[in-house]
């Protein structure tokens, strides 16, 4: 298998990685300070589980389809940026209310899993990392390939889980504050929505 000091070397890899700014992160901090830190945390959870996805995807070779095809990119690409679009839209006409209400509902709480893969999913430049990185670390010398690709991809998404955790903490910790006011709550949804359609840009204008 994977020698040690390699899987340390990638762990901390993997940290840098999550810590430098990205619109996952940005996704986990504007949804932690409109509607708290287990909220972010569920978000953070749909990312990590969007992350399996694409691990599992690099280590069955599924990944090279979004790497050679155009129409497949382009349509994974249009569908995330539509979800975006679109999460900008509700965030921008959303109403003040307490955080307290929305965090209390299991069916919130569901919709933000949701949220945290789908935009995980959608977004194909993921798959592309996952292929270019991953494999820097395997070796068939050491056994299955993607036996060692799934390991990679779990150390991966134990430190998105530990770096956008702690985001999720301080972020919810902070707009806990601008909860009992409806002027802060609405200028948090539209800073959300602002978010949104500048990360739904963003992903309209990646090239393979």
């Amino acid at each position: 298998m994977i020698p040690t000091d390699s899987l340390i070397t990638f762990l901390i890899a993997a940290v840098l990685l999550s810590l430098a700014p990205g619109p996952d992160n940005v996704f986990v901090l504007t949804q932690s300070a409109l509607y708290g830190r287990v909220s972010g945390l569920l978000v953070t959870l749909g990312l990590c589980t969007g992350l399996l996805v694409h691990t599992a995807a690099v280590a069955l070779g599924i990944a090279v389809i979004f790497q050679t095809s155009a129409v497949a990119f382009t349509a994974l690409k249009l569908l995330g940026a539509g979800y975006l679009l679109y999460l900008a839209w509700l965030a921008w006409r959303a109403a003040p209310e307490s955080l307290s209400d929305v965090t209390s509902t299991s069916r919130s709480h569901w919709a933000l899993y949701r949220r945290g893969i789908f935009m995980n999913i959608s977004n194909p430049k993921v798959s592309i990392f996952f292929l270019a990185f991953l494999p820097q670390f395997a070796s068939p010398e050491r056994g299955s390939i993607a036996i060692q690709i799934m390991l990679l991809g779990a150390l991966f998404i134990l430190a998105t889980l530990l770096v956008f955790g702690a985001i999720a903490a301080l972020a919810g910790t902070i707009g806990m504050g601008f909860s009992r006011s409806e002027t802060a709550q609405r200028n948090l949804n539209r800073v959300a929505g602002a978010v949104f359609a500048a990360l739904a840009i963003k992903l309209l204008s990646t090239q393979q």
